[in-house]
């Protein structure tokens, strides 16, 4: 998803105008604005509030932002290249049998290298280290 295109805005947009733009659509497409609505028009809006959420909570973080607008741009290398780096985006998406989230990521390198990352990154994780560190 092109966060810029959600929120209707251009790269050098400034934080001021991220945040009215967010502001504008969450008003237009909350899903409580929308509960009285028929399912269709309700699942759309949902969606669009929830984009619109996720645009902004990337876009609005200088750090975030910049790792973006780096990816968008080529500034790292994408699985399957032989660099060994993926970007992972933050869209959600539902697995193939309809159960649970995961991240999509950008490349086509599935496989050992992907849930070798996924146990490092589950295996560093902070409460995972804490309860080691009480057991032993």
């Amino acid at each position: 998803m092109e966060y810029y295109k959600a929120l209707g805005l251009g790269r050098n947009a400034t934080k001021g105008e991220i945040k009215e733009a967010f502001r504008k659509l969450a008003l237009q497409f909350h899903p409580d604005k929308h509960s009285s609505s028929p399912k269709s028009v309700r699942d759309g809006a949902t969606l669009r509030f929830k984009q619109a959420s996720e645009a902004y909570e990337v876009l609005i973080d200088d750090h975030k932002r910049a790792h973006y607008d780096r990816s968008r741009t080529g500034g790292f290398p994408s699985g399957g290249n032989g660099y060994g780096y993926h970007h992972y985006s933050r869209a959600k998406y539902y697995s193939k049998n309809g159960h649970g989230y995961g991240y999509s990521k950008a490349g086509n390198a599935d496989g050992f290298a992907s849930k070798f990352e996924i146990a490092i990154r589950f295996l560093t994780t902070r409460a995972f280290l804490l309860n080691a560190a009480f057991v032993g």
